[in-house]
C-alpha cells in the first residue's frame, strides 16, 4: 500500500534536513533554559533547574548527542514506538541539550503518530522561541499534523506561512492537504487543492495525489466521483495501480455491493493491473458482511486463476461461516480445499470445531478435537480451554471445568478471569456455593483480579441458593476490590431478598438502586471462535441438547454463563491478519428433541450473526 510505510517518510526527514541549512541563534536566553517544565504539555520543554547545559548546544556547534538521539527517535518511530521516541526527546532536554530543527520535526512526527494534536502549538512556540528558522520539511510535518487532526483551517494557515517564508511547497505538501480534507470529510475541498496544485509551476500531481483523492471520495461513499478522479488520472498520463482499484473495491464492499467489488478484477486486468491478496480479502470480506458465504467460497476457487493463494484467515472465516449456517457439506468442502492448498490448521481452526461440538452438547467429541489438536503439535490457548470450560458448565459438569484450570497451569497457560468466572458459574448453577467460593479464592490467590461479572455471578448463585444475606455481602466485598456495582447489581440483590419475602431489606436496596450509578464499559465481548481440518476434525451434522437438570435451572444458568463467557479480546482478534477482521456474536441454539424411528432431530437452528470490517 502506498501509505503503509509511514516510517520510511519519517526516516527521510533526517536526511532531507541534513541536506539543507539550519538557522540557529548562537545564544539563548539563560533564564528561558532554566524554566521549569510546562505542566500543560506532556513532553519536556526545558532542562531541570540547576542542570549543566551542553556547551556545544549553547555555542551553536553541532552536538553529537543531539544528532545521535534524534536518529534514535526516528528509528523508534519507524518501529511504531512513538512514545519511546518522546521519552528520548525528554531525556535530551533534561540533560541540558538544545534540540535542533530536525529533532523538533521528529518529535512532531512522534506526537502525530500518537494523535497528540494538542501539542502542535507548543512545538511551534518552542521553535519560534529558539530562533530556529523552519524549513520545508518542518512545515510539511506541521501541515501533516494539522491535517491528521482534521484542523484544515490551521493546515492552510501553515501552508500560507510556508510560502511566505520562502519555502516552496512540494507535491507531498499538496498530497497532505488533499488527505487532510478527506479526513475532514470534505473531498470537494480536496478537489480545489488539486486545482491549486495545477497552478503551481514547480509541482505536478503524482499517482499518490490521485489515489488520496480517490480515497477521499470513497470515504464519503461517492464512487461516481472516485471514478471521475480515475479518469483525470488517465488524462494526465498516469495509470491506476492496485491501490486505486482496492480503494474503490473497498467502498463497494462496505456499501454492501461485493458483486461490483469483484467486478473490479476485470477492470484491473483490462489495465494490466494484477489483483493482490488484499484485493481478494476485500471481496471475500464483503461477501461475509452480506452473509453470502457460498459466494465467498466460489471466489476462493477463482483465486487460483488469479494466482493468489488463500491464507488461513480466509479458510477459518469460511469454516465459521458454514458452521453458522449448519452446513456440514460446506465445511467439508473448505477443509478439502485447505488440504489441496497445503494450508495447515491452527488453534483457531481446531477451536471452531470444538465450539461447534460444545454448542451441540457433545462434550466427548469436543474433548476429542482438543486432544487431536495437542497431538498435532498445536498448543491450546486460553480460548480453547474456555470452550471446554463453558461446555462442561453447560453440561452441568463443573468439576471437569475446574480441573481444566489445573491443566492450564501445568501447560503454562495462564487462566484468566473469564475461565474462573465460567467455573464459578458452573458451581453456582449446581447450587454448590462453597465450591464456587473456593474457586473464587483460588482465583484471587493466583493474582487474577475478579471483575463485575464475577461478583454478579456469585450474587446470582446466592440468590438461587436462597441466601440473600450472602448475596448482599458481595456488595461489601466488591468495595475491597474497588469495583463499583451497577444498577443491575443492586437489582439482583434486591430480587434475592424479594424471593425470600424480606421486603424491608429489598426496599432498602431499591432506594440505593435509584442512585445514579455510572455505566462501566462492558468488560467482555462475545467470544469469537473460528475455524478447522478434515480427517482430524469431525464436524457435528446435528445439534441437540443433551444436558441434565431442570429446564428452568438450565435456562437461568445459561443466561449467567452467557455473560461469564464473554471475553474482552475475541479469539478472532488474536489472528494476525492485516486484511480481514471479523467479530462473531453467537446465540445459543433453540433446540428440542423429537424421537422418530429412533432418530433425534434438531427443531431449531443456530442463529449466529456475522459482521466483517475491512481494514484500509
Amino acid at each position: 500500500m502506498e501509505d503503509s510505510n509511514k516510517g520510511t517518510a519519517y526516516s527521510m526527514t533526517i536526511r532531507k534536513h541534513e541536506e539543507g541549512t539550519t538557522f540557529v541563534k548562537k545564544q539563548r536566553d539563560q533564564a528561558l533554559l532554566i524554566k521549569g517544565k510546562n505542566t500543560n504539555d506532556k513532553f519536556q520543554q526545558y532542562p531541570r533547574s540547576g542542570c549543566i547545559l551542553c556547551s556545544s548546544c549553547m555555542s551553536g556547534i553541532s552536538c553529537s548527542t543531539v544528532h545521535s538521539r534524534t536518529k534514535l527517535m526516528d528509528i523508534l518511530i519507524e518501529r511504531g514506538k512513538a512514545q519511546e521516541a518522546e521519552t528520548i526527546f525528554n531525556s535530551l532536554i533534561e540533560g541540558g541539550h538544545r534540540p535542533s530543527l530536525i529533532t523538533y520535526t521528529t518529535l512532531l512526527a512522534a506526537l502525530t503518530c500518537q494523535k497528540r494534536f494538542d501539542s502542535i502549538y507548543s512545538i511551534l512556540s518552542q521553535v519560534e522561541k529558539s530562533g530556529i528558522r523552519p524549513d520545508s520539511v518542518f512545515f510539511n510535518a506541521v501541515i501533516n499534523a494539522f491535517s491528521e487532526s482534521g484542523s484544515m483551517d490551521e493546515a492552510m494557515k501553515s501552508f500560507q506561512k510556508m510560502k511566505e517564508s520562502g519555502s516552496k511547497p512540494t507535491t507531498s505538501t499538496f498530497n497532505t492537504l488533499i488527505k487532510g480534507y478527506g479526513i475532514a470529510g470534505k473531498p470537494e475541498e480536496s478537489e480545489k487543492v488539486l486545482e491549486l496544485m495545477s497552478r503551481e509551476g514547480n509541482v505536478k500531481p503524482n499517482l499518490r495525489t490521485y489515489n488520496v483523492l480517490v480515497r477521499a471520495w470513497c470515504n464519503k461513499k461517492n464512487t461516481a466521483e472516485a471514478w471521475n478522479v480515475v479518469n483525470k488520472m488517465l488524462a494526465s498520463g498516469l495509470q491506476p495501480d492496485v491501490v486505486t482499484y482496492n480503494t474503490i473495491a473497498t467502498a463497494y464492499a462496505q456499501n454492501g455491493d461485493s458483486f461490483r467489488a469483484e467486478g473490479m478484477i476485470l477492470e484491473m486486468q483490462t489495465h494490466n493491473v494484477r489483483p493482490n491478496e488484499r484485493t481478494c480479502a476485500i471481496i471475500i470480506g464483503g461477501y461475509f458482511k452480506e452473509s453470502k458465504i457460498k459466494d465467498a467460497l466460489r471466489f476462493v476457487y477463482r483465486m487460483k486463476e488469479l494466482g493468489v493463494r488463500p491464507n488461513l484467515v480466509v479458510f477459518n472465516s469460511l469454516i465459521k461461516g458454514f458452521l453458522d449456517m449448519a452446513d456440514r457439506d460446506g465445511v467439508d468442502e473448505v477443509l478439502a480445499l485447505m488440504e489441496e492448498y497445503g494450508v495447515k490448521p491452527d488453534v483457531i481452526t481446531f477451536s471452531t470445531i470444538m465450539n461447534a461440538w460444545s454448542a451441540a452438547g457433545f462434550m466427548d467429541k469436543c474433548r476429542e478435537i482438543f486432544d487431536d489438536m495437542v497431538k498435532a503439535g498445536i498448543e491450546p490457548d486460553v480460548h480453547a480451554y474456555s470452550i471446554l470450560a463453558k461446555g462442561y458448565v453447560r453440561a452441568q459438569e463443573p468439576k471437569k471445568a475446574e480441573e481444566l484450570i489445573t491443566s492450564m497451569v501445568k501447560s503454562a497457560v495462564c487462566p484468566n478471569v473469564v475461565i474462573f468466572t465460567t467455573v464459578i458459574c458452573g458451581w453456582c448453577s449446581a447450587s454448590k456455593m462453597d465450591c464456587a467460593i473456593r474457586v473464587f479464592e483460588k482465583m484471587c490467590k493466583s493474582g487474577i483480579r475478579p471483575n463485575l461479572k464475577t461478583f454478579e455471578t456469585l450474587i446470582w448463585g446466592y440468590a438461587e441458593a436462597k441466601q440473600p444475606w450472602k448475596a448482599e455481602e458481595m456488595l461489601h466485598l466488591m468495595e475491597t476490590f474497588n469495583i463499583q456495582p451497577e444498577k443491575s447489581t443492586y437489582k439482583m440483590v434486591a430480587e434475592a431478598w424479594h424471593a425470600t419475602r424480606s421486603a424491608g431489606k429489598a426496599g432498602r436496596l431499591e432506594v440505593e438502586d435509584e442512585r445514579t450509578v455510572e455505566s462501566l464499559e462492558k468488560i467482555y465481548q462475545d467470544q469469537a471462535l473460528n475455524s478447522s481440518y478434515s480427517n482430524l476434525l469431525h464436524i457435528p451434522s446435528v445439534a441437540f441438547n443433551d444436558q441434565k437438570g431442570s429446564a428452568t435451572s438450565s435456562k437461568r444458568s445459561c443466561m449467567v454463563l452467557k455473560e461469564a463467557e464473554l471475553s474482552s479480546e475475541s479469539l478472532w482478534g488474536s489472528t494476525k491478519s492485516t486484511y480481514i477482521t471479523c467479530k462473531f456474536g453467537a446465540k445459543s441454539p433453540i433446540i428440542c428433541q423429537k424421537q422418530s424411528q429412533g432418530h433425534l432431530f434438531m427443531c431449531g437452528q443456530l442463529t449466529n450473526s456475522l459482521t466483517a470490517k475491512f481494514l484500509n
